[in-house]
C-alpha cells in the first residue's frame, strides 16, 4: 500500500471511529433524557415519603403535649372563674341576709345568714318587706366543674372545719371541686 492509500484508509477509519462514537454518545443522551424524563413524572420515592412521614411525626410527637397543657390551663381558667362566681353569688346572699332583704321565713335556723344549698342560689329567696313576691336571685345556673365533667360540687358550712372533707349541711360556706387532681402549679384542685 502506498502512503497515500494508507492515509485514507487510516483517514476513513478516524472518520468511521467518530461516527461510531458520536452514535453512542447520541445514543447515551437519549437515554439520559429519557431517565430524565422518567423520574420527574414518576412521582416521590419510597425514601422521600419516608423522610417527610418521620418529620411530620416528629412535629406531631411535640404538638401532642403542648395541646394537653393547653386544655388543663383552660379547664383550669374555666374552674377558677366557676368557683370564684359561686363564692361571690354566697357573700351576696349573705350580705342581704345580714341588711335584712331576705325574708325571715328563707333563712334557716343557725346558718348564720348562708344560703341552704346552691340551688337557693338559682331559684332565689323572697325579698323582706315585699308583698309582690319577687325574689332575689343571686345565680344563673350551677356550673358544672370542668375537672369532674359533674354538677355536683364540694360544699362546706360554717360550722365545718377548715379542712373537713364532709359537709354538715347546715348551710354553705364554701365550695370545692370535688376533684382529687393536681394542677399545673403542683396544688390539689380540690384545695382551691
Amino acid at each position: 500500500m502506498s502512503s497515500h492509500q494508507s492515509s485514507v484508509v487510516s483517514h476513513r477509519s478516524d472518520r468511521s471511529h467518530q461516527s461510531s462514537v458520536g452514535s453512542r454518545q447520541s445514543a447515551r443522551l437519549k437515554t439520559e433524557d429519557w431517565r430524565l424524563e422518567t423520574t420527574s413524572s414518576s412521582g416521590y420515592t419510597f425514601i422521600e415519603l419516608l423522610v417527610v412521614s418521620t418529620m411530620l411525626l416528629v412535629l406531631a410527637s411535640a404538638i401532642m403535649p403542648l395541646t394537653r397543657v393547653t386544655m388543663q390551663r383552660m379547664r383550669e381558667v374555666e374552674l377558677r372563674r366557676d368557683l370564684r362566681e359561686m363564692r361571690l353569688a354566697i357573700d351576696k346572699f349573705k350580705d342581704q341576709a345580714d341588711l335584712g332583704n331576705i325574708a325571715p321565713t328563707d333563712l334557716k335556723a343557725g346558718a348564720e345568714g348562708y344560703p341552704p344549698g346552691l340551688d337557693t342560689l338559682v331559684e332565689g329567696v323572697a325579698a323582706a318587706n315585699d308583698a309582690t313576691g319577687r325574689k332575689l336571685k343571686f345565680l344563673r345556673r350551677v356550673p358544672i366543674d370542668p375537672m369532674t365533667k359533674s354538677m355536683e360540687w364540694g360544699l362546706r358550712s360554717y360550722q365545718d372545719d377548715a379542712d373537713s372533707d364532709r359537709w354538715g349541711g347546715q348551710d354553705v360556706f364554701d365550695v370545692r371541686s370535688k376533684s382529687q387532681g393536681t394542677a399545673l402549679d403542683g396544688s390539689k384542685y380540690k384545695d382551691w
